[in-house]
C-alpha cells in the first residue's frame, strides 16, 4: 500500500471526504463523524474488538447490527452472542479454528434449533471480524447444520378453547388476532392504529418482510373493537399496549400464555402453533394459506402444515371379495 500524502495523522484507512471521516475497507465506506473527535471515537469503537477478545468482539458486533434488523431478529443474534461468549472467551477472534465452530455445535446438539442459529450468528460475527482485519479467514464458513425436526404440533379447537377461558382479557384477544390474522406474534403485538384501513389489518412480517393485508371479517372487527377498550383511553400508537402506552412485551404474553395452557391442562403448546392452526383452517375453508402465511411458495406452506396436520382417508371396503371378512358356512 502506498504511503499517505496528505492527512497522514489519520489512522489506518480512515479518510477525509466532503467534509466527513470514513473508515474505508475492502471498497466499503463507513462514516465516522463530521469532527476529528467524534470521528476517532467512533474508529476507537470499531477497533475495539481487537483488544478485548470473543466478548468485545461480540459486543461490537451486535452494537452495530442490531438497529438495522428486526427487533425479534436482533433479541435472537443476543440470545446466540450470549452463547459465542460463553463457549469462547477464552478465545481470541484470530485463534478460533473450523474444529471449535464444529465442536460448540456438538455441545450444542441436544437443541438442535439453538446450535444452528449460534452456528450461524458466529458466522456473521466473524464476517464483522473479517471487515475490520482482525481474521483472514471465516472458520465458521463450511460447517454443516444438524437436522431439525418439524414441529408436528397442532392445537385442537376444544384445547384453543380450553386455554381461553383460563387466560386474561389482552391474551385472549391476542390469540384470536393471531388465529384470524395466521400472522406471527411478534406481529400481532407490533399492529399500529395506522396499520388498521378500510379493507382491513395492513401486516409487514419482521421475520421476512413480507407485505400483505387481511381483509376485514365480522371476527376480526368484532376483536380489534375488544382490543380498543383494554385500557381505556391511554394513548398508543399499537392496537395493543400497556398502561405506559407501549406494545405488550413478548415475554409477559408468552408467560401468560404458559400459564393459561397449565391452568387448562393442555401440554406442550406454544403460542406460535396458532399461526399453523391458523393457515390449517384457513386451508379446510378453501382459503388460501400461502398468501395468508406470507409464505413464498405454496410448497412451502404444504411443507409447514403437512407435519402437524393428520389425514383423514377412508378404508377400502370388501366390494366384489365377498369371502373377505365374511363368516365361513358351515357343511350341511
Amino acid at each position: 500500500m502506498r504511503p499517505r500524502k496528505k492527512d497522514r495523522h489519520l489512522p489506518k484507512s480512515v479518510y477525509r471526504r466532503h467534509g466527513a471521516y470514513w473508515y474505508v475497507k475492502r471498497g466499503k465506506w463507513a462514516r465516522l463523524g463530521s469532527d476529528l473527535p467524534s470521528a476517532l471515537s467512533e474508529y476507537g469503537r470499531l477497533m475495539s474488538p481487537a483488544k478485548g477478545g470473543m466478548d468485545a468482539l461480540v459486543d461490537s458486533f451486535l452494537s452495530a447490527k442490531s438497529e438495522k434488523v428486526a427487533k425479534n431478529t436482533a433479541k435472537q443474534y443476543e440470545v446466540a452472542g450470549y452463547k459465542i461468549k460463553e463457549m469462547l472467551r477464552d478465545l481470541q477472534p484470530h485463534e478460533i479454528l473450523p474444529r471449535h465452530v464444529a465442536q460448540l455445535k456438538f455441545n450444542l446438539q441436544a437443541t438442535p434449533n439453538m446450535a444452528n442459529r449460534v452456528v450461524s450468528v458466529l458466522r456473521l460475527v466473524m464476517d464483522y471480524a473479517m471487515e475490520h482485519d482482525l481474521v483472514d479467514s471465516n472458520p465458521a464458513i463450511g460447517i454443516k447444520r444438524l437436522p431439525e425436526k418439524e414441529r408436528e404440533r397442532l392445537i385442537t379447537p376444544d384445547e384453543y378453547r380450553r386455554i381461553y377461558e383460563k387466560a386474561p382479557p389482552r391474551l385472549q384477544v391476542i390469540m384470536d388476532l393471531c388465529y384470524l390474522t395466521g400472522q406471527r406474534v411478534s406481529d400481532v403485538l407490533n399492529i399500529r392504529h395506522a396499520d388498521i384501513g378500510g379493507e382491513g389489518i395492513a401486516f409487514r412480517q419482521q421475520k421476512t418482510g413480507v407485505r400483505l393485508l387481511v381483509r376485514w371479517s365480522p371476527e376480526l372487527r368484532t376483536v380489534v373493537d375488544r382490543a380498543r377498550t383494554l385500557h381505556g383511553n391511554v394513548r398508543a400508537l399499537t392496537l395493543l399496549h400497556n398502561r405506559r402506552g407501549k406494545p405488550p412485551d413478548y415475554k409477559t404474553t408468552w408467560d401468560q400464555w404458559k400459564a393459561a395452557c397449565e391452568a387448562a391442562g393442555v401440554p406442550d403448546a406454544h403460542i406460535h402453533d396458532l399461526r399453523a392452526m391458523s393457515g390449517t383452517a384457513a386451508e379446510e375453508q378453501g382459503l388460501d394459506p400461502t398468501k395468508l402465511l406470507g409464505h413464498t411458495s405454496p410448497r412451502q406452506t404444504r411443507r409447514y402444515l403437512r407435519a402437524k396436520k393428520t389425514p383423514v382417508v377412508n378404508g377400502p371396503s370388501f366390494g366384489h371379495v365377498q369371502s373377505i371378512g365374511q363368516k365361513p358356512k358351515q357343511n350341511q
